[in-house]
């Protein structure tokens, strides 16, 4: 219609040669020819590649597993991610060898294959046989393409790819899941895919922490030994190492004190001092502290562990031993 009707607007073919500033600029190609590219194999080099190598690797992965788990959803199957990414890489090596850009899956067009009714292997192949078909000998039809058109394509894509859904979840998903969402969005618009994961997978562990710092307690009571004892509930990380350490009283606590971890987990270094702190509190009143249920790697990170070791499959059927640490 453009052409016919002699329309002023701008095509493919404008934009390619106004981005690239060459007024002969074509999309017409060849084949691509084998050669190893002329690089110092130098440790300068690696310095240089490396970094951008990883980044782009990243998110052609992110990006491709992104593609593959919306196709999963439009048409209920199950794709194999690994061969996906294996593939990716071999393809992506093997054009570096012959001048080519690497790539990877993309939403967009993946979405117009499906709803033309591509399912298989052969619809890929296909694309792929068609595209430099038309690099090769019908670069000029494309060139002619207005850019209003392709640009209409596009969000007709944007359109059909877009989670609607995500909208009327809004007000029912937490909001610090829906800040993620915010978050990693705005990231991905001003910086790029990789970024915004990695972003986005440091706010939610941080959020994460945060909320199960909360989760922590103790319940007690005196035994019939007249020793205190504190069933810990709720896990013990550098998040609520603080609020671990409030749950005792040191003072006015009885001459011995037991801590059974038994619905506890420890899970870090952070988890570790908190207990040696705990120990120290208790020696320094002269009072014996106790320490059970513990898992058995956490007992070989304890520098005070080691004086009293029990073994009581009947008490701990799933540790196997039930560790005494006696403080000082």
């Amino acid at each position: 219609m453009v052409q016919g009707l002699g329309l002023d607007t701008r095509t493919v073919v404008d934009f390619l040669r106004s981005m690239s500033g060459d007024d002969a600029a074509t999309l017409a190609g060849s084949l691509p020819t084998f050669s190893i590219p002329a690089v110092p194999l130098t440790w300068e080099t690696l310095q240089i590649i490396l970094p951008y190598a990883i980044i782009l690797a990243a998110i052609g992965l992110i990006e491709s597993l992104l593609t593959l788990t919306v196709l999963d959803e439009m048409t209920n199957t199950r794709g194999q991610s690994n061969r996906e990414c294996v593939g990716q890489g071999l393809a992506n090596v093997t054009c570096s060898v012959f001048g080519a850009m690497g790539g990877c899956a993309m939403i967009g067009q993946s979405m117009i294959n499906v709803n033309s009714g591509g399912r298989g292997r052969l619809s890929g192949i296909v694309a792929a046989v068609a595209l430099l078909m038309f690099i090769l000998f019908a670069a000029a039809l494309i060139e002619m393409i207005p850019l209003a058109a392709l640009v209409g394509v596009m969000f007709m894509v944007v359109i059909g790819t877009f989670e609607w859904a995500t909208f009327k979840l809004a007000r029912r998903v937490p909001k610090k899941d829906f800040f993620v969402i915010v978050l990693v969005t705005a990231v991905t618009v001003m910086t790029d895919l990789a970024v915004a994961v990695a972003v986005g997978v440091v706010a939610s562990a941080l959020m994460f922490a945060w909320e199960h710092a909360k989760h922590i307690y103790a319940s007690s009571h005196i035994n019939e030994e007249g020793s205190k004892e504190y069933m810990v509930n709720g896990p013990i990380f550098f998040g609520s190492a603080a609020n671990f350490l409030e749950l005792f009283d040191a003072q006015n606590d009885p001459q011995d004190v037991i801590v059974d971890f038994a619905n506890s987990r420890v899970t870090d270094h952070s988890a570790i001092e908190a207990i040696e702190t705990l120990a120290e509190r208790y020696a320094t009143v002269g009072k014996t502290l106790h320490l059970r249920h513990l898992s058995p790697d956490c007992r070989k990170l304890l520098d005070k562990a080691g004086s009293l070791v029990e073994i009581n499959v009947k008490e701990d059927p799933s540790y196997k031993v039930a560790t005494d640490v006696l403080a000082g």
